[in-house]
C-alpha cells in the first residue's frame, strides 16, 4: 500500500531562520500521528509545506499517496482534508450554504454523517457562521473535513479553543468517526493529555528534523532516563540511545531503550539513578 506521507530532504527557510532542514519523515497508513514540537519548532510550517501550501526547495521530497505536492491531481487532492488552528469558514454564510457548497465537489460526501454530527454537537444549521464560538467555528470545520470522508486528515492545534471535556469529547468523536475506514491521522498539538488519549503514534519535531517517531505505548514501556557518573553511564548499552548529555564535569544522562530483561536489570541497580519518564518529560527530553 502507498504511504500517504512520504517526506525526504524536506528544507524550509524564512531568512535568516532555516526552519526545517533536511527533514525526512514518513507515515504508514491508519496511522494517528501526533506530532509533538515546541513553540515555534515548525509544525504549522511543516503542515503546510505537506499540503503544498508552502513552496519548498527544489530538492524536497514530498509525496502524498505517491504524487508530489507540487503536481497533485484533483483525485488525490479529494482523499486529503485539513483544519486549520484558525478557521477558515466562510461566515458569511450558515452551515446549510456552506456545506451545500462544498458538497458539490465531493462525490463522496456523506449527508448522514454531516446530520449526526451537527446535531450531536448542537450546532444549528441557519445560523450565521460569524455569530458561533470559537469552539462551534472548530466543530464545524471538523465536520466540513469529515464529510467527505477522507482518507488522510491533517489538523493542526485542532481543539486549542474548546475547554477540558470538549476536547476529550471533540478527539474521541474524531477518531470513532475514521477508525473504522483506516484514515490516517495526523495532528500537532501542545496538549500532551489530548494526545494521550487518541494517539497512536508520536513524532518529535526538534532542530528542524523530526528527531523520533514511535508508537506511544512502546515509548512509555521501554525508554528510560539513566543519570549517574559518566564511566558508568559510558558503559551502558541501549537498543537505542534517544539523548545523551554531560550534566558536569563527572556525570552524564542517557535517556534510551531496552529490552525488558535488560530494564528490569537497569532499575535494579544502586549506582545510577533509573528513571521511567511521563510523556511531558519525555517531550522535554527530545525537544531540547
Amino acid at each position: 500500500m502507498q504511504a500517504p506521507i512520504r517526506i525526504k530532504g524536506l528544507s524550509k527557510q524564512f531568512k535568516p531562520q532555516r526552519v526545517l532542514k533536511n527533514l525526512d519523515w514518513e507515515i504508514e497508513a491508519g496511522s494517528i500521528v501526533g506530532l509533538l514540537g515546541r513553540n515555534g519548532a515548525g509544525k504549522s510550517t511543516l503542515i503546510e509545506c505537506l499540503l503544498g501550501l508552502r513552496n519548498v526547495e527544489p530538492e524536497s521530497e514530498v509525496y502524498l499517496f505517491g504524487e508530489d505536492v507540487r503536481h497533485m491531481s484533483d483525485a488525490t487532492k479529494a482523499k486529503i482534508a485539513y483544519v486549520p488552528q484558525n478557521s477558515d469558514l466562510f461566515e458569511w454564510l450558515t452551515p446549510r450554504q456552506m456545506l451545500n457548497y462544498f458538497k458539490a465537489f465531493y462525490p463522496r460526501w456523506n449527508d448522514a454523517k454531516v446530520d449526526a454530527l451537527m446535531q450531536r454537537w448542537n450546532l444549528p444549521y441557519d445560523k450565521v457562521i460569524s455569530q458561533f464560538s470559537g469552539g462551534q467555528k472548530q466543530r464545524l470545520s471538523i465536520i466540513r473535513a469529515l464529510a467527505y470522508e477522507p482518507e488522510l486528515l491533517i489538523l493542526d492545534e485542532p481543539v486549542a479553543s474548546l475547554d477540558p471535556a470538549g476536547r476529550r469529547d471533540f478527539l474521541r468523536e474524531i477518531v470513532d468517526s475514521v477508525i473504522d475506514k483506516n484514515t490516517t491521522i495526523v495532528f500537532s498539538t501542545h496538549i500532551l493529555s489530548d494526545l494521550e488519549r487518541v494517539a497512536m503514534t508520536v513524532a518529535f519535531l526538534a532542530n528542524g528534523r523530526i528527531v523520533h517517531q514511535q508508537q506511544l505505548d512502546d515509548l512509555m514501556e521501554i525508554s528510560l532516563q539513566v543519570t549517574g557518573s559518566t564511566d558508568l553511564v559510558n558503559q551502558l548499552s541501549p537498543q537505542k540511545n534517544l539523548r545523551s548529555y554531560r550534566i558536569d564535569e563527572t556525570h552524564s544522562r542517557l535517556l534510551g531503550q531496552w529490552s525488558a530483561t535488560q530494564s528490569a536489570e537497569l532499575l535494579a541497580r544502586t549506582d545510577l539513578r533509573v528513571e521511567r519518564l511521563s510523556l511531558e518529560d519525555l517531550f522535554i527530553e527530545m525537544t531540547k
